[in-house]
This record gives structure tokens, sequence and C-alpha cells, in this order.
């Protein structure tokens, strides 16, 4: 038996790790790397294996960083089955074909600059992916994968769908259990139920990226959230939120429902969601309650929508996003992405950085070399669409709506598995995954390196 790691070792994104048992070879993830402009050569660079050779892939959730090079995989030879739950299957079509797109226009936009234009992968690849997804896998039931491999996917409450994904191997007489973390959520979130990983395993490949710090409340986030906009509206400004399209979108605007019912905000308070996927992300939630929290799938289900406000308004359309320029005070922006590298929110900072009225909340991880990162440091300027931004307004950065687990929980997380033998570190940056070795002591812990292999 062997394991191998091709993606977020020693780093945050590009999860996708591979096992071979018994003939057979597992990927497990196979996402995109994200961060600086260089991040582009990494995503097209070989995989360190053949994709042709790959028999099944299990995918634990449909964040880009864990599905984005699918249209790759297949791209390049992959022709065997995808195993999610169902709705990581909506979602991860919806990520895949946004990231195709994307792709596309990227293309087309270095050819009108007499630069080479090939586009990574294009929609076609990403409808090719979605071709491939098969069986769905829903938590606590195992699903044979081949002769002497299992898989069980159990809940990770990171976003909508997410798992943490337990194979069991036998190899000619040997028997191992290996669990993938994923990406594991904070307890009491606001939407998902807690993970529930299982117990007793012998190896764990673990996420770390909050692995020297904690969180702050819940309850504090929403009460600092509340302030902030409302301190925002005093001053005339406008408040730009960079938003991450799953979970962490929906995860705001129920927290806007609820703060607008308890009068912490203005309940005709504009808000604009100007996402096309996360307005398609928000409707596949709706499909899903049974992968809910049960008061929230109990509201759907009788009809009221949780993420209704008075004051919402979607925007698809960019010319009904550029009209969102004229707003010059008194709402609320929602736009992606989470990190600023790119998408519509760019325009809006264009726009309302500058502006010591305004302010930009931030409320999930910025991965270094990322605009976001920038801000949240401090910056007193970045560069954005080619031109160098003025930072100016309130900078508030609120990491109580993680969807990532601080480093309490992801020690707990661990606890509760027993792990046996040992663990492997993955997904985080190397201060953050070096506390977590640390914390994790007496136990066996590795931090593998890119493409590195273990004999288990």
């Amino acid at each position: 038996m062997k394991l191998s790691f091709h993606g977020a070792a020693r780093g945050v994104t590009g999860s996708c790790h591979l096992v071979e048992c018994a003939g057979k070879k597992i990927l497990v993830d196979c996402g995109m790397f994200q961060g600086p402009r260089e991040i582009e050569e990494e995503n097209a660079a070989p995989f360190g294996f053949s994709p042709g050779q790959i028999d099944v892939l299990l995918l634990t959730h449909a964040h880009l960083d864990h599905c984005g090079r699918l249209p790759l995989l297949v791209q390049r030879g992959f022709r065997g089955e995808i195993v999610a739950t169902p709705a990581t299957h909506d979602l991860a079509r919806l990520v895949m074909l946004d990231s195709a797109y994307l792709h596309e226009e990227a293309g087309k936009r270095a050819q009108r600059h007499g630069k080479p234009g090939d586009a990574l992968y294009d929609t076609m690849d990403a409808l090719d992916a979605v071709d491939r997804f098969g069986r769905t896998a829903r938590y606590g039931v195992p699903i044979a994968i081949a002769p002497g491999i299992t898989a069980t996917f159990f809940e990770a409450g990171h976003i909508l769908g997410s798992a943490s994904i337990l194979l069991e191997l036998s190899e000619e007489g040997r028997h191992k259990s290996l669990l993938f973390s994923g990406d594991i959520g904070p307890q009491d979130r606001l939407l998902l139920n807690d993970p529930a990983p299982p117990e007793g395993v012998d190896i764990v490949v673990m996420e770390s990226t909050y692995g020297d710090r904690d969180h702050r409340p819940l309850g504090n986030s929403l009460t600092e959230f509340y302030a902030a906009i409302r301190a925002t509206l005093t001053r005339g400004g406008n408040v730009i939120v960079p938003t991450f399209a799953l979970e962490r979108t929906q995860e705001i605007l129920f927290a806007l429902h609820q703060g607008a019912a308890q009068n912490a905000i203005p309940r005709t308070l504009p808000v604009y969601l100007d996402s096309p996927m996360a307005i398609s992300a928000t409707r596949i939630f709706g499909r899903h309650p049974d992968a809910l929290r049960p008061e929230i799938a109990a509201m759907i289900t009788s009809g009221r929508d949780p993420f209704g406000l008075p004051g919402l308004k979607v925007t698809r359309e960019a010319a009904d996003s550029m009209k969102l320029n004229e707003v010059h005070g008194g709402a609320v922006i929602m736009a992606g992405s989470g990190m600023c590298t790119g998408g519509r929110v760019r325009h809006h900072l264009r726009h309302n950085l500058p502006n010591p009225d305004s302010s930009v909340i931030f409320i999930g991880f910025a991965a270094e070399g990322t605009p976001a990162r920038a801000i949240v440091d401090g910056a007193n300027e970045i560069k954005l669409l080619g031109k160098t931004i003025p930072v100016r307004a309130s900078v508030h950065t609120i990491n109580g709506f993680s969807a990532h687990a601080g480093r309490k929980d992801l020690i707990a997380w661990h606890n509760r598995t027993k792990t046996r033998e040992r663990t492997f570190l993955v997904h985080g940056e190397e201060k953050p995954m070096k506390a977590l070795a640390e914390a994790l002591a007496p136990a066996r812990v590795d931090r593998p390196r890119p493409h590195q292999s273990f004999e288990i």
C-alpha cells in the first residue's frame, strides 16, 4: 500500500492525494492551486501521476482548491468514476463550469494583448468532468470501491455536502484504515452540522489551516459584524464583503437575516449579492435541506427562506454589477472572490477602498500573495485591475465566520479519531502546520512535501 501527496503538501491549496492498493489507484480530490500569478504554472504542470491510470476519484467537497483541476484531469486522460455526496455533486458542477468560463475569458484577454492564450481547460472539459460523476455517497454508508477497498463518507461540517473520507484497505492479508479529513469545519456553525469523524483509525491525512490559532466565538463575531455595518452606515459609506460563493455567502445572508430580525441592523438595509455563482449556490442549498442543521432544514421545508432579506437584490448580469459603482453609500455589497484574486469584488474595492467612510469586511482565510492578504496585513495601497489603489477604507477581519476549524477544534477532531499509527498534516502554511504537529505530540506526525510518497 502506498500514499503520495500531489497538492496541499506544505501549502494551503491544490489538494490531491493518491492511494495505491490491491492493484487500484484511488485519488482523493484534485484541486486548483490558488494564489499569485506564478501559481498558473503549477496548475498546468504534470500531476505527478498518470491521469489515465486513476481508477476512482473520491471528492471531499466542492471548493475550487479541491475540485478545480478535475476538468484538466479528464482532459489528460482520466476515465474513472467520481464519487461524492449529492450536494457536492451539484456544487462541483457549478464551480467547475464557472472556473472553465474564467479560464476561457483569461485566454481571450491574453490573445487580445498578443500573448499566448491557451486556457488551462474549457467548458467542454468541465462538462466531461461532470459526466464522470457516478455513485453518490451518503454519510456513514460504506461504498465498495474495488475488491479490498471500501470508502465511507462522514460529515466534515465545512461546506454543504463536505465530507471526511475513510478508506478501509486490504492487500495480501494486510488491513489499514486511512482517513482523509478533507477540510474540517468548526463546531456550532450557523447552517451546518458539526463534524463527526469515525473513531479508531490507523492513519489520518489532516488539514492544518488554522493549526496555530483559534477563531473568535461566533456570537462575538456576529456582534462585531453588525457593529461594523452600523458604523459604516453612520459615516455614509458602503460595506464591501469579499465572499466565497459556497457556504460563506449563505452564512452571511443568514446572519444578515437574523440581524434584521433582531434590529441589530436596519430591516430594509440594501444588500447586493453580486456573484452569479453565489446566487446559484444559494439555490442549491435549498435543494439539500438534509445536509443542513435541523432547524435550518425545517425553515426550508416549511417554505421560509433563511437567506431572504427585504432589501436583498441579486445581480447576475455584468451591466447590473457596473451600476453598483453608482451606489456611493448606505449599502452592503457582497461579491467574489473571497481572496480578491478575481471576480467582481475587485471593481467594488477599486471604487470603495479609497473612501475612508467605507469598510471592507474579510470573513475568511486570505492566502499569502493574494490582494486580500495584503489588505489584511495593512498595505497602504494595492494593485487592482492594473491600477494602484490607496487603502483608506476601514478594514475588518472577522475570523469567527471561518469555515475551517481553529486550533482547539482541530485537536479535538484528531482526538476523536483515536489515530493509532501516524498523522500526515496537509493544507496549511508552515507556521500553523508546525504548531499543530507540536500540539498533537506524542502522536507520530509527518508533514509531506510535494509528490512525496510513503509506504503505509
